[in-house]
């Protein structure tokens, strides 16, 4: 028998019982309605116009009582109102016959009504003196008042008395219905749980034997076989699984070889790369690392990171693993430099998350990048930028005095054709000096040479000063200045010759490239230790892809106008700022402006507790 048809024997037997009762106790609770209905329907209506009957009787009876007490209207009008209410309810009653001998007993009550309705209008003939009332009263009309007082007390208790009958074999009927469920919900529990029995013979061991063979297969143990007892769903499902079992066996033994090859020559290729690169799992722990790697740093495999003496290495992986991106060091720490074998080599870290394909990290690729050579051709070029300037000095300044003693015409008169070709030489050589002077002074501050003379400054009177030569120029170009920076904010360390530079450079470029009618504002902001400042402007931007290279030396955006700059600029800029131990950044939007941003060390944090030099 197959597992469907299994289901369908046990859910099937279920389906009936249940079929079987609600339709047993719709038609018992059909029956029990009806009942109640018959007690609602045939006697609470006869009981009711009953008690209607009675109480206008005798609210006529009071009207009358009003009459021979001398209300006369008042009495009267009581009992022509009451009159009405109860032909109405007898009515009611002569239409309701619903028990053995109630139709006699209202055909009575409608005659002995009928004389006393007849009797009591001589309460309103004025023919009829008060004595001839009072003996009409006591005479006639109260002994038709007990009579038919007594007539509707008979109807009223024939209806209670069927009421209750009626209300007893209710509850008798309701007490089988009760019964009969209990028998029929015995019988569907036994059924449910013989169903509950054979469905764990059935389906449920298979399925449990199954899943410990899972269990079992994900430790690493391939050889077993599931024993398979019936030819239905679950045995079909236990040889799939057998079969499945012996493809990963065969799988294994074919796989081992080529997967040691793939590892053995992955590490090669690992080992021979030149920069030193480790992957990291998600507990901290080396699983393959390049040699590198493992002569420079001690990354071998299965050592845990944070137990070796690089704080900074265990604080890159675990940034990296908690965002899901590169993580890298920055500002001055950017560079690690170590001897390896005694030699003087310098690296730049930095964590490349492993992604599974669900964008979780599911490691972290530490890679030290060897930029030793980059250094040193570094070196080597400010090492021939400086010596070429200050060879290329001397002979500048000499031109530009014999350019400027020709423009004054003291060794003789000029034309004016030799005069502007001397303007211009003395523009070419003052934008010449100002190069010379601007990689002079980067190989100075490289270097360390260039003294920083730092002191507690205001950051609004930063701003403000710096802001001041340029109030003329932006007036004239139609662009407005605004200046955000509070006076609260806590002073910084800064060179005050410096930094007048870094503004400078920051202005002017803002005021190059900003149009009439255009923004530029300055702000300070203070940003855990340090305090940020910011230049911003709404003039052409700058492309996506620059903004990487924007503080390079002799860089300059293409497509952004002739312009006199050599590119030297930002590049000042950010050695600046770095030698004042900051950190500068960029922000921009083609088309739509760009923010320059400097940050300066406070002098209120722990860190600044002493000058710094």
């Amino acid at each position: 028998m197959s597992l469907r048809q299994k289901l369908s024997l046990g859910f099937g037997g279920l389906v009936v019982i249940i079929a079987a009762i609600g339709i047993h106790s719709i038609s018992r609770i059909t029956a029990l309605g009806e009942s109640i209905d018959v007690i609602l329907r045939e006697n609470y209506r006869s009981v009711v116009a009953c008690q209607e009957m009675k109480e206008s009787l005798e609210r006529m009876d009071s009207g009358a009582v009003f009459v021979l007490l001398g209300a006369e209207q008042k009495g009267n009008d009581q009992i022509v109102q009451n009159e009405a209410r109860f032909e109405k309810a007898l009515r009611i009653e002569l239409g309701n016959i619903t028990l053995p001998g109630e139709g006699a007993k209202a055909a009575l009550l409608k005659e002995l009504f009928q004389q006393y309705r007849s009797d009591i209008r001589v309460m309103g003939d004025p023919a009829y003196g008060r004595e001839a009332r009072r003996k009409a009263y006591f005479n006639g009309i109260q002994p038709l008042f007990q009579r038919i007082q007594d007539t509707a007390d008979d109807i009223l208790r024939m209806n209670q008395q069927s009421m209750v009958e009626m209300d007893a074999r209710a509850r008798l009927q309701a007490m089988s219905v009760r019964r009969q469920m209990y028998m029929m919900l015995l019988a569907a529990t036994l059924v449910a749980a013989g169903f509950l029995f054979l469905t764990g013979k059935w389906i449920l061991n298979p399925i449990t034997r199954l899943i410990q063979s899972s269990r079992e297969i994900q430790k690493g143990n391939l050889d077993l076989v599931v024993p398979s007892a019936s030819r239905d769903e679950i045995g079909q499902l236990t040889e799939a699984f057998n079969e499945m079992a012996a493809g990963l066996r065969e799988f294994r033994r074919t796989d081992q070889a080529r997967l040691l090859r793939i590892q053995r020559s992955t590490q090669q290729a690992f080992d021979s790369l030149p920069d030193a690169i480790a992957v990291i799992n998600p507990e901290g722990e080396v699983e393959v690392a390049t040699e590198a790697a493992k002569e420079a740093f001690g990354l071998k495999s299965n050592v845990r990171v944070r137990d070796l003496p690089y704080p900074w290495m265990d604080s890159l992986c675990e940034e990296s693993l908690a965002s899901g991106r590169i993580a890298e060091r920055k500002g001055a720490q950017a560079v690690l430099q170590r001897f390896v074998g005694n030699e003087e080599r310098f690296y730049r870290p930095r964590a490349v998350p492993i992604l599974d394909s669900g964008r979780v990290p599911a490691g972290v690729v530490l890679v030290l990048q060897d930029i030793t050579q980059q250094r040193r051709q570094d070196e080597l070029k400010s090492g021939v930028i400086s010596t070429v300037s200050h060879q290329l000095k001397t002979p500048l300044t000499s031109i530009r005095m014999a350019i400027h003693l020709l423009l004054e015409e003291k060794v003789g008169d000029l034309s004016s054709r030799q005069s502007d070709l001397l303007v211009a030489a003395r523009e070419d050589a003052d934008r010449l000096h100002t190069i010379v002077e601007e990689l002079l002074d980067i190989g100075r501050i490289e270097s360390g040479k260039a003294r920083m003379d730092l002191q507690p400054l205001p950051p609004q009177r930063m701003v403000l000063e710096g802001l001041g030569p340029y109030r003329s120029a932006a007036r004239d170009q139609g662009v407005s200045l605004s200046v955000d920076a509070p006076e609260d904010l806590p002073m910084v360390w800064a060179d005050p010759t410096r930094i007048a530079h870094v503004f400078a450079n920051l202005l002017s470029n803002a005021l190059k490239y900003t149009q009439p009618g255009g923004r530029i504002s300055l702000s300070a902001r203070p940003e855990g230790r340090m305090v940020r400042f910011q230049v911003s402007d709404t003039g052409i931007g700058i492309p996506g892809k620059y903004l990487p290279h924007i503080y390079e030396q002799f860089f300059r955006v293409p497509d952004q106008g002739p312009g006199t700059g050599a590119g030297l600029g930002l590049a000042i800029v950010k050695e600046i700022v770095e030698a004042h131990g900051g950190t500068v950044g960029v922000e921009s939007r083609e088309g739509a402006g760009s923010a320059f941003t400097f940050s300066l060390r406070r002098t209120d944090t722990p860190s600044m507790e002493a000058k710094p030099s």
